[in-house]
């Protein structure tokens, strides 16, 4: 699958910059620069495209068949399947998903097969979906359809009666089955395979969901602790909401067309978010419109999170996510936790690699921007993990024994395996803020004092150095040198490590702080900061980790709370899973700043919803963060000793 690409426009003072983006992605589109799709096939791809078999080999091995699926309740789901011509007996791989399953026609074949290239040889029935109310499907389509609590009649449907009634007609209709199916997607896709796990149909034995989406407020794609990821909503929702009348081949309308390849001007001039719909969408984005309806994790986002109804799941399951994905890191760790606590008995294994969003799939893995791995992980996890997974539980082929819990290390970069995750033999370092811009597991003394900033909302901190309309994968690799030299990023430093340091888990921030408005966004910065000689990258910050708690939400996503202005407060919040090394001679920094834009929403700093704030509602504020004995700072590390 070929990567489209958008060249970002620098900044003023910083350097040119490259995104990356894939052809089906799960909440990101494809990136159109002024209106327009450039696609360039990258390297990596390129090994990628050469592996795929081309639709002549596949028509050639396959037959295909176009069919109305009817549903308990006499909706029809459009559903391609495509099975092979020569072959006894096959087992069933079943993807569900709202991005249309082009090419649509009974002569039209697509370039492969399966999750990845290598299962298309194997002889399975592929069998592929539009869900409700997309592409050529009947119904209503409803965003991150909710569960429904239980099952009365025909009428009570969800998306796990549709995957339960779909396996059921696939059994009764489709010839040479060996009885056995299969689950699998990413990304959104991969929510309607998780979904497709609870009350499985009895001949459903194995499913991947990778990167699946779990909860749209707190974690996932389009919300980070309560605070709106902006242009990955924007550009995805501009194209994917647009009403669809009628079924439709063209499930991949075009997109929104900016005007301009700088996305830091762009949504800058935008202003409030209320300019949005008067602007551009004009109230015709349903989801829009639902989103802004919505601003605290209320019932309507309570009913979109699928990690409740993770019970009891009798299927094999092989979760699979990105260290670097900067959509749905959350949904797989969150999805791994619920299955591992909720359903004890489940046949499960995490698998986690160095990987943007969907790059287990159609990249080699070797590296993301600057930062190389060392190896081609995702040859590695295609060969030797997902084909074997579904040829063992579907097929009957030897059992790859796979853990628990399947880990690259960065830093290190090398896989481990772990009977649970975090590691059971983990233990906490607490590292303080320190005077004079340290970092370290000494207490602060008693007149540590504080730092102080201004964050104004008309000149918020770029996301990173280039522009771009988007989320270009490489930000979570990204050197952060850039940010260190404004006034309004508070940047903290160990001193150079005297032995490898590893981190396995989540690191919990503990923020003593105030402000002088009622309002203020958190962004926390986990980085390796390599030495400034003999290293491959010299003085590089690599971002590990970056996490935002909107102040608001600081005690619950439900119910906000003000600032009292001066007053100081605690803000902690657990920052999304890592496992990584700091080697020997780098140092561990901390940058602290609170905005980080456009990829996050402007925070007006005056408490308010901020979906209905005005211009005038933007002001300046000057936030502190303590670092004294009475009033400490820090961050609890969940460390990981050699050899264990």
């Amino acid at each position: 699958m070929s990567l489209a690409v958008r060249r970002a426009v620098p900044r003023p003072g910083r350097g040119l910059a490259r995104s990356a983006r894939t052809g089906e992605p799960g909440a990101m589109g494809l990136v159109r620069p002024m209106g327009k799709v450039v696609r360039i096939l990258l390297p990596a791809a390129c090994s990628l495209a050469l592996l795929a078999q081309g639709s002549e080999w596949i028509q050639g091995h396959y037959l295909k068949r176009e069919c109305m699926v009817p549903m308990r309740d006499g909706t029809e789901l459009f559903t391609a399947i495509y099975s092979p011509r020569f072959s006894g007996p096959c087992p069933i791989l079943v993807k569900r998903t709202p991005y249309g399953v082009a090419p649509y026609g009974r002569e039209s074949f697509p370039e492969d097969l399966g999750p990845s290239p290598g299962f298309a040889e194997k002889k399975f029935i592929f069998v592929y979906q539009d869900v409700r109310g997309r592409g050529m499907s009947r119904g209503e389509f409803v965003d991150m359809t909710p569960q429904r609590p239980k099952h009365s009649g025909p009428f009570d449907t969800d998306e796990s009666t549709d995957a339960y009634d779909t396996v059921q007609w696939l059994l009764d209709h489709v010839r040479g089955h060996n009885g056995k199916v299969g689950l699998w997607g990413a990304s959104y896709p991969g929510f309607y395979a998780a979904a497709g796990l609870i009350d499985a149909h009895p001949a459903v034995v194995a499913c991947s969901p990778q990167a699946p989406t779990m909860d749209w407020f707190t974690g996932d794609d389009f919300h980070r602790n309560g605070a709106l990821w902006l242009p990955h909503f924007f550009d995805f929702i501009a194209w994917f909401g647009l009403p669809r009348p009628k079924p439709t081949t063209n499930a991949r309308p075009a997109g929104f067309n900016y005007g301009t390849d700088d996305g830091y001007a762009f949504y800058l001039a935008l202003g409030p978010l209320a300019n949005v719909n008067a602007r551009y969408f004009h109230g015709k984005i349903s989801f829009w419109n639902e989103v802004m309806a919505h601003g605290t994790r209320d019932a309507f986002w309570k009913a979109r999170d699928l990690r409740p109804h993770l019970r009891d799941i009798r299927p094999a399951v092989l979760l699979v996510g990105g260290w670097f994905d900067a959509e749905n890191l959350f949904g797989s760790l969150e999805a791994f936790k619920a299955l591992a606590s909720q359903s004890p008995a489940t046949p499960l294994t995490l698998v986690m690699g160095p990987w943007y969003h969907g790059a287990w799939s159609y990249d080699s893995g070797r590296r993301l921007g600057k930062v190389d791995f060392g190896s081609s992980t995702s040859d590695f996890y295609r060969k030797t993990v997902e084909l074997p997974f579904f040829m063992h539980h579907l097929k009957g082929a030897p059992d790859p024994e796979l853990p628990r819990a399947l880990l690259f290390q960065t830093g290190a970069n090398r896989w481990e395996r772990f009977d649970a995750w975090p590691p059971r033999s983990v233990r906490t370092a607490r590292m303080y803020f320190q005077p004079g811009w340290g970092l370290s597991q000494l207490p602060p003394r008693e007149s540590g004092g504080a730092d102080e900033f201004v964050s104004d909302p008309a000149d918020p901190v770029p996301f990173w150095e280039g522009t771009d309309l988007e989320m270009p994968v490489e930000y979570m690799t990204a050197d952060q040198r850039f940010a260190s030299a404004r006034r309004d990023v508070l940047t903290y430093r160990s001193e150079p490590l005297k032995v490898d340091l590893t981190v396995a888990g989540p690191i919990r921030v503990h923020l003593d702080v105030s402000t002088t408005g009622t309002d203020a966004d958190w962004v926390v910065k986990v980085i390796d900061e390599h030495p400034d000689a003999g290293d491959p990258l010299p003085g590089y910050q690599q971002l590990v980790r970056g996490e935002v708690m909107r102040g608001k939400f600081r005690n619950s996503l439900e119910f906000p709370e003000p600032f009292t202005p001066g007053q100081p407060t605690v803000v902690a919040w657990s920052l999304n899973d890592v496992f990584h090394t700091f080697r020997k001679g780098h140092r561990l920094t901390v940058q602290v700043q609170s905005s980080w834009f456009p990829m996050m929403d402007r925070n007006p700093q005056v408490f308010t919803d901020i979906y209905r704030a005005r211009a005038e509602d933007f002001k300046p504020a000057k936030h502190r963060l303590n670092h004294s004995a009475g009033l400490p700072s820090s961050l609890e590390l969940p460390v990981l000793e050699p050899g264990e």
